[in-house]
This record gives C-alpha cells, structure tokens and sequence, in this order.
C-alpha cells in the first residue's frame, strides 16, 4: 500500500502518479516480476515511455534492462504496430518470463528481439542511427556508457530515456557519494552538457531523464 503524503508536494507527485492506471495483463507482469525479486517501473514512468514513444511514431526501440516485461508492454503499446523492440538484459529467466507478459498482450513474437548478455557487450554491435528511442534501466555505474551508445543509435529527432534519474532522491542530496548515486548526478551533467542533446526531467517515478537527439 502506498504510503500517505505528508505534503502538498507529495500529494501532487502521487496523484500525478496514481492518474495512470493499469490493466490485468500489466498487473500479472508485475506479479511475476515481484515473484523473482525485480523492481519494474512504476506506472507514471510507464506511461512516459508510452506517451514518447507514440509522439515520435516509433518503430525500433532498444530497451536496456528487460526486466519481466512490465516497461517493454508499455513501450510496445506506444510503437507502431510494424515496430519492433529490441530488449538487452543478463538474466534469462527475466526475459522468458517477459516473453509471457508479451504472449498475454498479443504481440506476435516478431516484434521483439530479447537478447541475453551484457548491455555494453550487445549495444556497440547494434546500427548506428538505427533507433527511435532508447530507454535504459540497467547498472547505474554504466549510465554513462549507455549514453554514449544512445547519442550513437539514435536517429536525428531521437529520444534517450533513463529511469531512476533522481535515485530515491539520493541524486539531489550531495552528501551522498556511493558509487550509483555519483553516476547517476555526473549522467546529469553530461545530457546537460551535450549540444547535441536537449534534456528533459521528468518528477514521475524515481525520475526520468529524457533527451532528444538534435541535428549536428
């Protein structure tokens, strides 16, 4: 059960949170992944990743992090229907039973392509300027080096997406210094900091973290 704001703030963020619904086959995704121990994304950031992939008509998709299919079901739903998600995780049994959550949806198997093994060993063997969006939820410490492979498959007009951009809060908290909480505020300063780029925060979730690819 959620707990009760104690803010003003709070209250918003929530009722921005709670203002996206989900449905059985969402809720089942989320069962299974609870069964082996995984955190999907909640659904406001789901509904994020939804929404961007709808505006930009998107058609390949690469998702960093399958987890058990809970952000891939809300991607898929905001692609075009002859479009394709390409999920990168290391954990087989996450991805079988992402395959479920794909099943129970009705996605024909050739619209996704999960691949087993680390993201930073898959994404350089992907094409460059390839994609439409990019959505990572992987290793913390590699947001970075995700980036850099994003700026790098994006097509011109391209989306980046990293979830867990304010890290619990630990992001915005300068005393904290762990080695997730560090990438995470030096990932800031490098979407900020890149021209090619034009960020976006985004206070749903634990945070999102969007960039558009603009034209050199």
């Amino acid at each position: 059960m959620a707990e009760t704001p104690t803010s003003p703030l709070e209250a918003a963020l929530a009722y921005a949170e709670e203002f996206h619904t989900e449905d059985e086959i969402l809720w089942d995704a989320r069962r299974r992944a609870a069964e082996v121990g995984v955190a999907p994304i909640p659904p406001g950031t789901g509904a994020a990743l939804c929404f961007l992939a709808t505006a930009i008509n998107a058609k390949a998709v690469v998702e960093v992090g399958t987890g058990c299919g809970v952000s891939g079901l809300w991607l898929l739903r905001g692609m075009r229907q002859d479009g394709t998600l390409t999920s990168v995780d290391v954990e087989p049994e996450h991805q079988r039973l992402a395959r479920q959550s794909f099943a129970q949806a009705g996605f024909p198997g050739g619209r996704t392509r999960l691949i087993t093994g680390r993201a930073l060993d898959v994404l350089p063997r992907l094409s460059d300027g390839g994609y439409d969006l990019v959505f990572c939820d992987g290793a913390k410490h590699e947001y970075a080096d995700y980036l850099s492979e994003a700026v790098r498959l994006l097509r011109v007009g391209g989306i980046v997406v990293f979830d867990s951009a304010l890290w619990q809060h630990r992001a915005t908290d300068p005393t904290r210094r762990d080695p997730d909480t560090v990438a995470l505020r030096e990932l800031g300063k490098l979407v900020r900091g890149d021209e090619r780029l034009r960020p976006l925060m985004i206070p749903l979730g634990d945070g999102v973290l969007a960039a558009v690819k603009l034209n050199p």
